[in-house]
């Protein structure tokens, strides 16, 4: 059987071929990025270039595809410079995707979206594929867009289309290159005990365990369904000391007060409107007090539990960016840790 991938060379896309062709499958990898194909160098897959704003190409490669796993997406979750570009990647190229897979006659489309498309509930409490999405669009753009591609999903699966819809919470694992949840890790590493936390909590998954629910969603996912996956929800404090454990530094020892939060906000707004690059953006300064955190127990009944605890996926994780020379270990990191 043969599948396509769209994003392959991404975080997430270049796990999915890995497995699928353990699994046996044909798989046909769709890229954007040629310095990228090196994720994929050591794989037996046919590898196609294009863009999602080419339905012709998109339907050639969908050709003769039983599957489509849909992983490509502008993923810049808190940098919403460019919101139409994320509309246009987001939403736009779901829509493209979609009916290519449609005019080749495949047989299941799995679209990975993002748990960040649903609702929170307040305080302490989980949320599951029931909650809607409670944030402002403006607030987390990304968001909005991923919510909006889910959407589209569903207008053709009422057209017929089979698609199945996974919402991974925050991914983490070796082989992030962008170091986009890999930033945890490196800023842990930088900064040690200076980092300061806030009050609130997040959800997180290991990336070979999101690879492993797409694979699962092949024969066990059902049609026109969303499956949050998530591996375990921490508090900052609790994840902050996993991650400075796997990193073997000092965890954080800086509290950052709640009502710190928003001023923060908007002097990261002043300076971002200067010119000047924060690490965080304001919007997600402003959820620093919030426990993100999701039920996931629709996706283990149906697709099966997660097999990768979070300890050893950091581990994992650090031990990937000190081989690709990501970790640093320079005077600055050398001083902090000595106090």
């Amino acid at each position: 059987m043969k599948a396509l991938v769209t994003g392959a060379t991404g975080f997430v896309g270049s796990h999915i071929a890995r497995q699928l062709i353990e699994a046996g499958y044909a798989v046909r990898a769709f890229y954007r990025s040629q310095k990228k194909l090196s994720q994929l160098a050591d794989l037996e897959l046919e590898a196609v270039p294009g863009d999602l704003d080419d339905i012709a190409r998109l339907e050639r490669a969908c050709a003769g595809c039983e599957l489509v796993f849909h992983v490509a997406a502008k993923a810049d979750y808190w940098k919403d410079d460019d919101r139409d570009a994320l509309w246009r990647v987001n939403v736009e190229g779901t829509r493209n995707l979609l009916t290519a897979a449609i005019a080749a006659g495949v047989g299941r489309v799995v679209f990975t979206s993002s748990a960040s498309t649903i609702g929170i509930r307040p305080g302490t409490q989980s949320a599951d594929e029931t909650d809607r999405f409670s944030l402002p669009p403006e607030r987390f753009w990304y968001a909005y867009t991923k919510l909006k591609a889910e959407e589209v999903a569903a207008e053709f699966v009422a057209d017929g289309l089979d698609v199945v819809t996974l919402n991974p919470a925050v991914i983490i694992g070796p082989g992030d290159l962008n170091a986009i949840s890999g930033s945890f890790i490196l800023e842990t590493a930088r900064f040690q005990w200076l980092l300061p936390l806030s009050s609130g909590g997040i959800s997180v998954i290991d990336v070979r365990d999101v690879a492993r629910a797409h694979l699962a969603a092949i024969d066990r996912g059902e049609s026109g369904e969303r499956y949050i996956l998530s591996t375990a929800n921490l508090t900052y404090q609790q994840w902050f000391g996993l991650i400075a454990a796997a990193c073997g530094v000092r965890p954080p020892l800086l509290s950052t007060p709640d009502w710190l939060l928003e001023p923060t906000a908007r002097l990261v707004d002043l300076l971002r409107l200067l010119g000047i690059q924060t690490p965080t953006d304001a919007n997600q300064t402003r959820l620093g007090s919030s426990h993100v955190y999701f039920d996931a127990g629709k996706a283990e009944r149906e697709l099966g539990a997660p097999q990768i605890d979070i300890e050893t996926s950091l581990r994992d994780t650090f031990e990937w960016y000190q081989r690709h020379g990501y970790i640093n270990d320079n005077w600055l990191t050398r001083l902090i840790a000595w106090f």
